[in-house]
């Protein structure tokens, strides 16, 4: 290869060049202070978190004042479930999440535990999937909150949130969704999804990172938080301190580009995954899609190469940039939550390998990875004795793909 290939886009994106533009005043002569109301510098500031604000909540379908600027997703998530809990304490203290969501949610609610919140935690199918049924079974009289998360970051299934968001509503309960790797890579109507509170997370959408947003909904009902930080009074006291207008800014000016580009370039980026996940199958043997075969992100690709160990097969990439699972813990080596509670063996669990595909991946990029992928998958292969005795098994040379519990046929 003559240069390194990035398909990571689910730990992180690039920053778009159009969104840096957008920026770079805000990192130099317009230093202003968005809180300082007496000058012009001030003025100017607050004008670009303004025009933010829109940005973000065109987007989402919502009201510019339901948008609260953050450091990310992991402290929207944060303020939306704490904030949600505490404002509602006399209300209850019962939360319901899956077992497949961020650990920003599911380290969140463990700390919960520890301090008397109930919590329910539901089981996902082979597909990633929460069954409606078993949600509503989970809500309770004393049920709070409902969190959700709308794209699973490892394979990409979509929750129906807008089925979600009406039984919720149905019985007096929020919906907080974690959309991180939603929003700009599929449409979300805040509105029609029924969504009372949304994480956003800059860099997950060709944005700056240390910069996000929680959307709040304002009416129907009117979603009150109790914030976590004090001081200044910033966001209407939901998250104060120093406006981070740089990163606000570029914020604004990747949701803006992304409305304007997200049917086209969902399409694009769907085009190219399924051209990738093609030529992987046709070229290896013994692979398995993980996540919904239809109702999942555009840009996800996650399999297992069974008989091939996940970090091994990463170090063979060489400038080849994906993932053996979430970025989040890429440092642990246990078998990725997320494939477990899919039914996903251990086994299977430590062969996966997470492409996240982006706006600037090319066909030329694609078809190298494929080749790549083919070659490595073969190499280690070799000197598998697993792989070895399985096909002494089988008795045959002829390529196979094959099924397991928890996943999809390939």
């Amino acid at each position: 290869m003559t240069h390194a290939i990035y398909m990571d886009n689910h730990a992180t994106t690039c920053t778009d060049p159009r969104v840096v533009e957008a920026m770079l005043p805000f990192l130099g002569a317009e230093y202003g202070n968005a809180s300082s109301r007496t000058h012009a510098f001030g003025w100017r500031a607050l004008e670009a978190v303004t025009r933010a604000r829109t940005q973000v909540a065109r987007i989402l379908n919502a009201d510019p004042k339901e948008i609260v600027f953050t450091s990310g997703a992991t402290e929207s998530n944060n303020l939306a479930i704490r904030g949600a809990l505490r404002a509602r304490a006399a209300d209850g203290d019962h939360v319901v999440t899956a077992a497949t969501e961020h650990p920003a949610v599911l380290d969140l609610v463990r700390d919960l535990v520890d301090h008397g919140v109930q919590v329910t935690v539901l089981p996902v199918d082979r597909h990633g999937a929460v069954d409606l049924g078993a949600l509503r079974d989970a809500l309770r009289p004393s049920t709070v909150l409902v969190t959700l998360m709308a794209a699973n970051n490892e394979v990409g299934t979509l929750h129906p949130i807008a089925a979600v968001g009406a039984l919720c509503h149905e019985r007096g309960v929020l919906f907080h969704t974690d959309a991180a790797q939603a929003v700009g890579k599929v449409p979300i109507d805040v509105q029609a999804a029924g969504c009372d509170l949304l994480s956003i997370s800059g860099h997950k959408i060709y944005g700056p990172k240390g910069v996000g947003a929680l959307y709040v909904r304002r009416k129907n009902p009117r979603v009150i938080l109790e914030p976590l930080l004090f001081g200044g009074g910033q966001e209407r006291g939901l998250r104060p301190g120093t406006l981070n207008v740089p990163g606000i800014v570029g914020l604004g000016a990747a949701l803006e580009i992304a409305r304007e580009v997200l049917p086209d370039e969902a399409r694009a980026v769907g085009a190219l995954r399924d051209r990738l996940q093609k030529g992987i199958l046709a070229r290896v043997e013994d692979v398995v899609l993980n996540g919904h075969p239809t109702e999942r992100l555009p840009n996800n690709l996650n399999l297992s190469f069974a008989y091939v160990e996940g970090e091994a097969l990463l170090l063979s990439l060489d400038d080849v940039a994906v993932s053996s699972g979430s970025a989040c813990t890429s440092e642990k080596r246990e078998p990725s939550h997320v494939l477990k509670a899919m039914g996903v063996s251990d086994d299977m669990a430590q062969t996966s390998l997470r492409f996240g595909l982006g706006r600037f991946n090319t066909e030329a990029e694609v078809d190298e990875v494929i080749e790549r992928v083919a070659i490595a998958v073969a190499r280690l292969r070799e000197i598998s004795p697993l792989y070895a005795k399985a096909r002494g098994e089988r008795g045959t040379t002829t390529t196979q793909h094959t099924t397991r519990p928890g996943g999809l046929e390939a």
